[in-house]
């Protein structure tokens, strides 16, 4: 664990499960967090176990601010805390905005936006109270194409959410830069994850991907590999930026 302990938060799947064991395979130590999947953040554990990594799996709401400071605890318990990915995020049903209730969007925005908020300043109030001017320190916020495409009659407030993630994401970036933090974003298009299936639409990528550029839908791999470079010394530089990881669309 020589680069440190790096949080994911919904690290149970997808790009999530995808960045945790690429981090473990580069050097570091890894927490997955999850909300109620446990069978599949154990199955990461042991698939970065098998091939010689450390990993641990953590159940928290990142909704929740105790959740949040005991998956923080546990994590601290681990190793020094290097970096967080804010990869946890839901969509519901496709539908336009008209149809949608207020209980929705409360669901959307906690996870996808008060969760990312939440994680982001509990990191920063430890990393304050242990300044470490070496560090190679980072938060990767997992954004989506959602926020600049808005997702007409699927889900607007899916969008809207990143949107907000992205705010946060520039913002923050100017607001820590002189404590050595860096904050950064990637904002996947039209990628292979079991995502799809929550908005009711589980072979959305097929149906999608003939608007993609390339032709075809992403891999949750290739998206990882931009949070790792965003996460790694070689963008020492790189501050208050987003990555489009969609294929050109």
């Amino acid at each position: 664990m020589g680069k440190g302990i790096l949080l994911i938060t919904g690290g149970g799947r997808g790009i999530g499960a995808a960045t945790a064991k690429l981090a473990a395979a580069s050097g570091y130590g890894v927490l997955i967090n999850y909300a109620s999947d446990v069978q599949a953040a154990e199955t990461v554990v042991s698939d970065i176990a098998r091939l010689g990594g450390i990993a641990k799996c953590f159940k928290a709401d990142v909704g929740s601010e105790w959740d949040v400071a005991a998956m923080f605890d546990f994590a601290e318990s681990m190793g020094r805390l290097s970096g967080l990915v804010n990869n946890a995020g839901v969509l519901e049903q496709q539908m336009p905005l008209q149809l949608m209730s207020v209980d929705r969007w409360r669901r959307v925005l906690e996870t996808n936006v008060i969760g990312t908020m939440l994680c982001a300043r509990e990191a920063i109030r430890r990393w304050a109270e242990q300044p470490q001017a070496d560090d190679n320190r980072a938060i990767v916020n997992v954004s989506s194409m959602a926020a600049s495409l808005g997702a007409p009659g699927e889900y607007v407030d899916y969008a809207a959410s990143k949107g907000a993630v992205d705010s946060l994401t520039r913002g923050l970036a100017l607001e820590v830069a002189e404590m050595g933090v860096r904050v950064n974003a990637v904002r996947p298009g039209v990628i292979k994850t079991d995502i799809h299936a929550s908005g009711g639409e589980p072979e959305r990528v097929s149906r999608v991907a003939k608007s993609v550029p390339m032709g075809r839908g992403g891999e949750a791999e290739e998206v990882a590999q931009t949070i790792m470079w965003l996460m790694s010394k070689e963008s020492s530089y790189v501050t208050g930026t987003f990555i489009d990881v969609s294929g050109g669309r």
